[in-house]
């Protein structure tokens, strides 16, 4: 049986302790407290994350191709996927300026 590893104990600063700290930290010039227009423009990291939303929203299908159609893009190697869209596209474009 494997056992969990055990969380570190937190200890809070006693109130003294946290104004030493606190006179410290605003003493010294690079560790300034930040001001409030600085902590508004603060954005929360959850925002920041993953891959940024893309203006060109695509659609998640599912698609059966013929081995032989698969098999030549994927040799084309990285970024096929975004290439068979490519020629999808540029069959799309022809197609429909003819209606």
């Amino acid at each position: 049986m494997s056992s969990a590893p055990k969380r570190p104990s937190v200890q809070i600063p006693t109130t003294e302790e946290d104004r030493t700290i606190t006179a410290a930290a605003k003493a010294d010039p690079d560790a300034l407290p930040l001001t409030s227009k600085q902590l508004k423009a603060m954005v929360p990291m959850r925002a920041l994350r993953g891959r940024p939303k893309s203006e060109n929203k695509k659609l998640l299908v599912s698609v059966r191709y013929s081995p032989e159609v698969v098999a030549y893009f994927k040799s084309t190697g990285d970024g096929w996927q975004s290439r068979m869209d490519g020629v999808l596209r540029k069959y799309v474009e022809r197609h429909s300026r003819r209606a």
